[in-house]
């Protein structure tokens, strides 16, 4: 066998192995030759500002074809990003924001507990049991005060706690905070369901399906687990705590509260000293994603903090560099010996050449899930939460009246398609709640005070529009 023989079994082999085990990633390893012979080097996947490029893009000769044609090419490329993924964001985000709300209506329409005043939330101390418009509405408005500080001064208390890396205490308190509602908000929430549907079951097979339910929950969140497990918990325990608030807090105070809290998030978020936006970018400094047990993401989470490499493989990690070094050793050692070669050695070179394509085409593939995390849109519980929050309340106290829950439906879907698009232009971090929340109190508010009205008098007057 000769030298030509081996190097075309090698290509062979090796592009049998990338076609095999990273096919979206083929042009990233069948280009880059043409990128050493320039002396370029290009980022496959990123703008210089940090935006994903799609592999397809890549394939039609970004690079090679000059800075000016490159340029160019990485505009329209952007543009066919923002057109490829904004919809399917759109219908990423659409899809858990309305099962929450969905399990929340169907709960409050279904299970009279969660719409029984019989107690207050610490926060909200001051009653609205008084026929005194004004007072009821200075106590609101107190109730609002005292809550708004209190998620103010958590905040401010999480985020110190993340910018001085006291991890093991925030995932501490994230652990506890899962425990109680994967397991005591949903025992209580079990509990009333088989009440209502008058349906039988023993303590000890509730507690099997509750501690099943807990276990597998307390895994996929803090842990890893399959996407769509994670986000129906997530989902889930954020329903949960929309019907919480839907049942502890009082009406004028939960209206004061939303209207504030959009006001907060704004803020938040948007000025330069603001807790969350110092939260997401100390996040980004560091490279680390955020706590998944406050974020709702479309896309794996834990592929990028969890897939870690072996520091004994680190010379390993650029595939093209590695080969092109070991064929030109090979070169440089044998450059007449093309006939005369012993058998084994080349066995046990091949088998070493294969073992690098195997290691560096699997850091191929992680560094393609990377970019796929990277697109996912990622949205807090606490939007999932008040978003609940106000279609709930529009469920329990618009006299039953559908066409006011399904306005607030309807609004808030809107808000979040508008936010949606604030984010594909400014493309930063952007607050989720103020739009949505502002469109939902205009739309409760017109709705119940107006249309419903409207509609109650057409159909005593029987007449059809």
């Amino acid at each position: 066998m000769s030298n030509s023989d081996s190097e075309e079994e090698f290509c062979n082999e090796r592009t049998a192995l990338m076609s095999a085990e990273a096919s979206p990633t083929t042009s990233y390893v069948d280009n880059m030759e043409a990128q050493e012979s320039t002396g370029t080097q290009t980022n496959r996947h990123q703008h210089s500002d940090g935006i994903p490029i799609p592999n397809d893009a890549t394939d039609n000769g970004i690079h090679g074809t000059g800075p000016e044609v490159r340029d160019s090419t990485v505009d329209d490329d952007d543009e066919e990003l923002t057109l490829k993924y904004g919809a399917k964001h759109v219908i990423m985000l659409f899809v858990p924001v309305t099962l929450c709300m969905m399990v929340v209506v169907a709960t409050i329409k279904s299970v009279s507990f969660y719409t029984q005043k019989n107690g207050q939330l610490i926060y909200t101390p001051f009653t609205e049991d008084t026929n005194s418009v004004g007072e009821r509405l200075l106590n609101s408005i107190l109730n609002t005060l005292i809550m708004i500080s209190v998620i103010v001064v958590m905040t401010v208390i999480l985020v110190m706690l993340y910018k001085y890396r006291c991890y093991k205490f925030i995932n501490g308190w994230l652990i506890l905070s899962s425990l109680m509602l994967l397991f005591l908000f949903t025992y209580i929430y079990l509990g009333e369901v088989f009440k209502t549907y008058n349906v039988a079951m023993d303590y000890p097979t509730l507690f099997f399906v509750i501690w099943n339910f807990g276990a597998v929950g307390m895994i996929c969140i803090h842990w890893k687990g399959p996407l769509q497990l994670q986000q129906a918990y997530l989902i889930m325990i954020s329903a949960l705590m929309a019907l919480v608030f839907i049942k502890y807090l009082p009406e004028w105070s939960a209206w004061v509260i939303l209207g504030a809290i959009s006001i907060y998030d704004l803020m938040a978020v948007l000025c330069p000293k603001g807790p969350l936006r110092m939260l997401v970018e100390t996040a980004q400094e560091r490279n680390e994603p955020i706590f998944p047990a406050l974020i709702y993401s479309s896309a794996m989470v834990w592929i990028v903090g969890m897939a870690k490499l072996d520091p004994e493989r680190e010379p390993l990690q650029k595939p093209i560099n590695a080969d092109e070094e070991m064929e030109e050793n090979d070169d440089d050692a044998n450059p007449g010996d093309s006939d005369t070669h012993d058998p084994v050695p080349e066995n046990s070179d091949r088998g070493s050449n294969q073992e690098v394509h195997i290691h560096t085409t699997s850091e191929i593939r992680h560094s393609v899930e990377q970019v796929v995390e990277e697109r996912g849109i990622k949205l807090g519980l606490g939007d999932f939460i008040f978003y609940s929050v106000l279609v709930g309340k529009a469920a329990a106290t618009a006299s039953g009246d559908w066409n006011t829950t399904l306005a607030c439906f309807v609004a808030i879907l809107i808000g979040l398609c508008l936010t949606l698009l604030l984010l594909a232009v400014f493309k930063k971090a952007l607050p989720a709640l103020p739009i949505s929340i502002t469109f939902g109190l205009i739309f409760y508010f017109s709705t119940d005070n107006l249309v419903r009205p409207f509609m109650d008098t057409l159909a005593a007057h029987q007449l059809y529009i």
